[in-house]
């Protein structure tokens, strides 16, 4: 009857949402062991979403952790570098095990700000990517990323002149 109906529209709410919320609420009512199976498809849900943004949001918060980073991974084009308050954070959260997705987002922050000339960003993007640099010794393969080095050539090439942002370097 109407519980199934209330099942169903938060599930609804979830699927749009991708609010934790409404898969916690969809979760503890549902019968035991049921809850495992429907945390999973929520999950694979997520991985799938038209936004790489809120996926991430929901998959860090959630947490789960693996899955944010074989997100990042597998659809770093899509990233933003202007949706500092969800990349920030998820590099945060997944630099401790995931080192090259941490690196993969802060890249994508870095870029952001030298390519659209986001002046008042510098300070943030020099200090990703002084931590790229430490957690690039964590990295065993950049795999079809660039390595540290090739990244920050790169840089020096095609932003050499920002002299705002490279005095910021240490």
């Amino acid at each position: 009857g109407r519980a199934d109906e209330a099942q169903a529209f938060r599930w609804v709410c979830f699927e749009r949402s991708l609010s934790p919320e409404h898969l916690r609420s969809y979760l503890k009512r549902l019968p035991d062991f049921e809850d495992l199976e429907a945390e999973e498809r929520a999950i694979a849900h997520a991985l799938s979403h038209t936004s790489v943004h809120q996926a991430l949001s929901f998959l860090v918060t959630w947490p789960a952790l693996d899955q944010a980073a074989h997100l990042v991974l597998a659809r770093a084009d899509e990233l933003n570098g202007d949706f500092y308050e969800i990349l920030a954070p998820a590099a945060a959260a997944l630099e401790a095990k995931h080192p090259l997705a941490a690196t993969v987002l802060r890249r994508a922050l870095i870029d952001f700000a030298l390519e659209r000339n986001r002046t008042k960003r510098y300070q943030h993007a020099a200090r990703h990517l002084e931590e790229c640099e430490h957690l690039a010794n964590r990295v065993e393969d950049f795999g079809r990323f660039e390595a540290h080095d090739a990244y920050l050539r790169r840089l020096k090439l095609q932003h050499g002149r920002k002299t705002s942002f490279w005095g910021l370097i240490a």
